[in-house]
């Protein structure tokens, strides 16, 4: 499985992102199931929006819906995602990067994220790959 950042999502959605080509590329040479954790929606939603437009992120949305992503309540990671606030308090990590790092961390998958300066951080540990 493949977690997806707002960033990786709006690359993906986003014809004209600079990071379009790579991000399907990523997804191309890793032909595996999307993941979208319900808590960064917002922000994708803010992002995507603004940059592309709201049509773009209703055919985001109409993915999600179609079943071509699967959707994360990240539930389950809450803990963890209290965690990784604290442990990286000084970057500050945020509630939507941690939690993209817990839904990773538990289903043991990549994250496809253009938004490097926290997650290459996190990702020297080794509880995390980053894609591209």
């Amino acid at each position: 499985m493949i977690v997806l950042d707002t960033s990786g999502i709006v690359a993906l959605a986003n014809r004209a992102d600079p990071n379009h080509a790579d991000a399907v590329a990523a997804l191309k040479s890793r032909p595996e199931s999307l993941v979208v954790p319900s808590v960064i929606l917002a922000e994708a939603a803010y992002v995507l929006t603004r940059r592309a437009g709201e049509p773009a992120f209703v055919r985001f949305l109409d993915a999600i819906l179609a079943g071509q992503m699967l959707w994360h309540d990240g539930e389950r990671e809450l803990r963890r995602v209290r965690e990784l606030i604290l442990r990286y308090a000084n970057l500050p990590l945020g509630f939507a990067d941690a939690a993209v790092i817990a839904a990773a961390e538990t289903s043991r998958s990549h994250v496809l994220t253009f938004d490097r300066r926290h997650f290459e951080i996190v990702a020297r540990e080794g509880t995390i790959q980053l894609l591209p």
